[in-house]
Order: structure tokens, then C-alpha cells, then sequence
């Protein structure tokens, strides 16, 4: 009888979803974890639970092992830490009813209707799913080909998984920092219209804090992103108002599928973000998954020399040789390939001689493309004896019959 009393009811994981993805409902003694029960927590420090979050993980995997009453100190050290962690909540209500009879079902020691209780579940899983894979955040994530001088740090979302991952610039090569719990939009991701409820996959970068008073809805801090940027509206995408923002004072996290398309942190978490974002320079890169840029060594090189050429081929006012590097599918705000092909024979053909030079040039493969695609940021001087400009210039170049073109440019 006591035994029964304690014991937390199981689900079977799904090895076919590796990563050891915990469904969490309760059974008798602990959460199944099969019979390729994950090691506990090692000392690796992607696998060290922080905060608020590691204390969650903690008590999570204390009921894997039957622990119920160390599980129980733990949330209730969690709750006192964050007494909006609603998650937490209906953990410690479980673990508390369980005293008393068997549970059936995650949150069956609630009140809560079908679907807040799936929202809940989904959320201890992916959250505990984070520890218990094996796998390594990326060192280098295929995304992040090259960070300039002024991004300090970059951001990279794996929808896939609700994480939203930090890197530090280190000589213009992104550097793993650290990882957070994320939510998305309440219908998915690729953000096509106004009001679908979808988070895009893009490049984008963060503008600086929006400094009006917002309702509390936005919690600590927002940040507006670039979307729709200049490959969304060619592809005739529309809608505005995506931010990375926090959540209401009354909510420490929200389901990872619950916005109307933003990227929503916790407070503490956003809070953490604040000095890294407030520049108004951070890239962040929304994808359906993160790997490693392994295979992508060769195609970096081959661009890198592919702008290189494109410089000298302007510098010497080879106009052919220059336009070659266009894809005949380019646009930029207001002219197709036929239009700039002809203003760029105009120019030259009567110019005189000019220097062109790149630096702080910065490189990000666009997610989810057919075709590799990359957004190539440089500052741009240019001089012919007359004139004397600098300007912050955005290209995306794409990957057309094993050459790498132009397919669009602009101001950035």
C-alpha cells in the first residue's frame, strides 16, 4: 500500500525519438525512462542544469529514481524561487496527491483542463529533454559563418527543440555561451501573413530595446526583429511586429507553442539578454534545427573569394566581368537584373578610375533553402576621385550551377 501511495505513474519514451524525449505522466514508482535509462546529470557544462531550470530537471529526474520526497524539497525550492512557475506548480500538486492515491495521468493531481495539461507536459519535455540528450550545442553551428568586429555575440533558435542559443564573437568565430527555453508561435513556424499566428525562419537581426512603456503582456523587455526582411518580401511574406520579449509578471514561462509568432523568454532570462541586445547589432537566426557547419568549409572559402573577386572586378571597372557575378534572378528595392545591368554599364562606362574597399564583413547561411543561401554584411568605401562614400551594405548570395551570385542588393 505505501509503495503504491508513492509511486509515479510512467509512459514509455520513444527511443525512435532519441534525445530520450520524456512524456511526462505519472505511474507507479518513476517516469520510465526505458531500459536505456540516461546517465544522471554529468559535469559537463552543457549538461548542467542552471537556475530555475536546473532545479526543475532535477526534480524531474529524482522522480525518475523514485525519490519522490527529494523531488519534492527540490520543487519546493523552485516555487520559492519562482512562484509564477506555473509548470512547477502542478509538479508539486502531483507529487503531493500521490501521497494519497494513484495518479493516472500527468496533472491529475489538478484541476486543469486537457489542453493546459498538454501545454504542461510539452514543456517538461522539451525542457528536460535539453539534459538528458547527449548531444552537444554546436561549436561552430552551420548558420554562423562569420561574425564581424561589432556583433559581440549571436543568437541561434532551434525551433525543433524551444531553445534559444547564445554565442560570443571570438575572432569573428561564434563561441557556444549558453542556451535557453524558448516559446514560439501557437501554429508553428514559416511565418507567411498578417495574423497566422506562425514564427518565421530567417535571418534577422535585433533592434535595440523598445523604450515605451509596454503592456505588462511583454514582461521585462522586447526587442523588435527585422521581419520581413528583404527575402521575405520578395517572396511576398507580410506582417510585422515580431519580437524577442519576455512574459507577464504572473507567468515565469509560457508552452512552447503559445505566441502569436514572437520569441517569448522568461523574465529572468530576457533580463540576462538585455546587455548583450541593447546594441541593436545581434543577429539571430530562426531555424527548424541546429547542426554543425561541418560540410560547409569549402562553400565558405568559395565565397569568401567569390566577394573578393566581385570587389576587384568593380575596382577595375570590368563591367562584363562585374555583372557576372549577378544572378540573372537578382533584385534589389526597385530594379531587376535587366535595370541594373544597364545603370551599372552607364556608370562605367564614364567613370573614372575608383577603389572599393570591404571590411567588418560578416556571413549567415539562411535556414531551410533549397539551395545554399547567404547574407553577406560588409561596410562598403568606395572613392573615384570625386566622390568618397561609406555605407553599411547587405547581399545575399546563392549558390547557382556550383558559382556563387548576387542574387540581391542593397542598403543594410
Amino acid at each position: 500500500m505505501l509503495q503504491r501511495r508513492h509511486k509515479l505513474s510512467k509512459r514509455l519514451m520513444s527511443a525512435a525519438a532519441v534525445a530520450l524525449a520524456v512524456s511526462l505522466s505519472w505511474n507507479a514508482t518513476a517516469l520510465n525512462l526505458g531500459a536505456d535509462r540516461p546517465f544522471f546529470l554529468t559535469s559537463t557544462p552543457f549538461m548542467s542544469p542552471r537556475g530555475n531550470e536546473g532545479l526543475l530537471v532535477k526534480s524531474l529526474l529524482e522522480i525518475s529514481q523514485g525519490q519522490t520526497q527529494a523531488a519534492l524539497n527540490t520543487i519546493d525550492k523552485l516555487i520559492a524561487a519562482a512562484p509564477n512557475f506555473k509548470l512547477a506548480h502542478l509538479v508539486r500538486g502531483d507529487l503531493l496527491m500521490a501521497r494519497a492515491r494513484q495518479l493516472n495521468s500527468f496533472g491529475d493531481g489538478t484541476q486543469a483542463q486537457t489542453d493546459t495539461l498538454t501545454d504542461f507536459e510539452e514543456e517538461a519535455r522539451v525542457r528536460l529533454h535539453r539534459y538528458l540528450s547527449r548531444t552537444q550545442p554546436p561549436q561552430a553551428p552551420d548558420h554562423l559563418w562569420q561574425l564581424d568586429a561589432s556583433q559581440k555575440h549571436a543568437i541561434v533558435i532551434d525551433t525543433s527543440q524551444s531553445r534559444l542559443y547564445l554565442y560570443r564573437n571570438v575572432n569573428g568565430i561564434p563561441r557556444y555561451v549558453a542556451d535557453y527555453y524558448i516559446t514560439v508561435g501557437k501554429n508553428g513556424i514559416e511565418k507567411h501573413k498578417e495574423g497566422d499566428k506562425r514564427t518565421p525562419l530567417g535571418i534577422y537581426f535585433a533592434g535595440s530595446r523598445l523604450t515605451r512603456k509596454l503592456p505588462d503582456f511583454y514582461g521585462t523587455a522586447a526587442f523588435p526583429l527585422n521581419y520581413p526582411n528583404e527575402w521575405d518580401r520578395r517572396q511576398g511574406k507580410d506582417g510585422h511586429g515580431i519580437w524577442l520579449h519576455g512574459t507577464p509578471s504572473d507567468t515565469y514561462s509560457r508552452p512552447p507553442r503559445a505566441s502569436d509568432g514572437c520569441v517569448v523568454l522568461s523574465n529572468p532570462d530576457i533580463s540576462t539578454l538585455i546587455p548583450i541586445l541593447q546594441d541593436g547589432k545581434t543577429p539571430v537566426v530562426i531555424t527548424r534545427s541546429l547542426s554543425d557547419d561541418g560540410e560547409q568549409a569549402a562553400n565558405k572559402t568559395e565565397l569568401r573569394q567569390a566577394l573578393e573577386s566581385w570587389r576587384q572586378a568593380w575596382q577595375s571597372q570590368h563591367t562584363d566581368a562585374y555583372l557576372d557575378f549577378y544572378s540573372h534572378d537578382f533584385f534589389s528595392e526597385n530594379r531587376d537584373f535587366g535595370q541594373w545591368a544597364d545603370e551599372k554599364r552607364r556608370i562605367q562606362s564614364s567613370s573614372a578610375p575608383v577603389k572599393v574597399a570591404l571590411s567588418n564583413v560578416s556571413m549567415f547561411r539562411y535556414p531551410d533553402q533549397q539551395r545554399p543561401m547567404v547574407v553577406v554584411n560588409f561596410d562598403q568605401q568606395y572613392s573615384n576621385g570625386k566622390l568618397n562614400s561609406v555605407m553599411r551594405k547587405r547581399q545575399y548570395w546563392i549558390l547557382e550551377n556550383d558559382r556563387w551570385k548576387i542574387l540581391y542588393e542593397g542598403a543594410a
